[in-house]
């Protein structure tokens, strides 16, 4: 085992942390209060090679490693989990393609991505089926050369401004799972209506929508893998997507540890700052403590994919640990303001809102806590 990141890890990181630091976090409380999509931001990411990491080089990507990904997450999150959902949708919305996609589909469908700032959604959740994955009801009927989808989605990240959309429909409903294939929808084609942006708790600058599709056409050459496959494409992408999410908690926790140890510093109770009273040095210690535990727990889920090994016991470990550690975290760091702590001016209760958002997208902590248990008893 090796702690430490190598030379251009470490140079990797900075370009990041920079990125956040100087062109993210200025933006971030204006960007919560009006939830403005952070366009000129993400166009800045795009310039540094810091968005679509996951495509390989073979087709102009930069073929990030997953523990590169991870490390750059963290900065972006630390910045603005907003700015790091949006920018990690693409890769979301990608790695389908790059999973389970034919050399032709990738070249076709992820080369794009790199010549010029585009969006893409991933579109799994449904009304009716979120954690339910094997219930969702949207279907593609076969005609001729091209398939016709039918159905909505809903919570779907860059919705509005994505120009594909990796969309996971049924051919069969009777087939339940073993029916779900893998399509990406080209372009804002006749029949998808695109609805209004959720006005979200936190994580609002981050362009979320609901989709309506109606005889959309899809060609056969846009199926993503063999009929009936894309229950598995999709859990596989979701084992490969959890360390990234589960990163955003270690960034927006560490943004709240940071807020803490300098208000500590500098209020003063009693005569003296209050970082010097045991009760508050309890907390922060909790923080730092859990949040590096995060981390390495986050960092070991994605080494496991570098390695070429299954990751979905760790990686849900990962998430769900991370995504309930952050929650808490922030809401200490709420506690450690006070009053203040409850007032928009400072910074800690948009993470706390923030934080919310990663107990319950991309698999509930209650939902990897299923798939936990059902990983431990095999």
């Amino acid at each position: 085992m090796d702690f430490q990141l190598s030379d251009s890890q470490r140079a990797l990181q900075e370009t990041a942390r920079k990125y956040a630091r100087e062109v993210v976090r200025p933006k971030a409380a204006h960007h919560d209060e009006t939830a403005e999509f952070p366009k000129a931001q993400i166009a800045t990411a795009h310039e540094l090679g810091l968005i679509n990491m996951a495509i390989p080089q073979e087709y102009n990507g930069l073929g990030l490693s997953h523990l590169e990904q991870v490390i750059v997450c963290e900065e972006l999150s630390w910045g603005d989990a907003s700015v790091a959902t949006t920018i990690v949708a693409n890769d979301l919305a990608n790695l389908p393609i790059i999973l389970a996609g034919t050399s032709d589909q990738k070249r076709r469908l992820l080369s794009p991505f790199t010549e010029k700032l585009k969006f893409a959604s991933f579109c799994l959740t449904e009304p009716g089926a979120g954690s339910d994955v094997a219930g969702l009801s949207t279907t593609a009927r076969l005609d001729g050369d091209h398939y016709v989808l039918n159905g909505s989605k809903c919570f779907i990240t860059n919705g509005t401004y994505a120009e594909q959309y990796t969309v996971f429909a049924t051919v069969d409903k009777d087939r339940k799972h073993k029916g779900i294939s893998c399509f990406v929808v080209e372009g804002q084609p006749p029949g998808l209506t695109i609805g209004k942006h959720e006005n979200k708790m936190g994580q609002r600058a981050s362009n979320t929508v609901t989709l309506t599709f109606e005889d959309v056409r899809v060609p056969v050459a846009n199926r993503i893998g063999e009929e009936g496959q894309g229950f598995l494409i999709a859990m596989e992408t979701l084992d490969n997507s959890r360390p990234l999410t589960a990163m955003f908690s270690v960034g927006i926790a560490r943004a709240a540890l940071e807020h803490s140890l300098e208000y500590s510093s500098q209020r003063r109770t009693f005569g003296k700052a209050i970082r010097e009273h045991q009760g508050v040095q309890f907390m922060l210690a909790d923080m730092g403590m859990n949040i590096q535990a995060a981390r390495l727990l986050t960092y070991q889920s994605a080494l496991l994919l570098d390695e070429g090994q299954k990751n979905t016991l760790i990686s849900s470990y990962a998430k769900c640990f991370a995504a309930d550690m952050a929650m808490k975290v922030t809401t200490d760091a709420v506690q450690v303001y006070g009053g203040y702590g409850y007032i928009k001016e400072y910074p800690v209760e948009k993470l706390m809102r923030d934080a919310k958002l990663i107990q319950i997208y991309e698999g509930t902590s209650q939902v990897q806590r299923l798939v936990i248990a059902r990983e431990l008893f095999k």
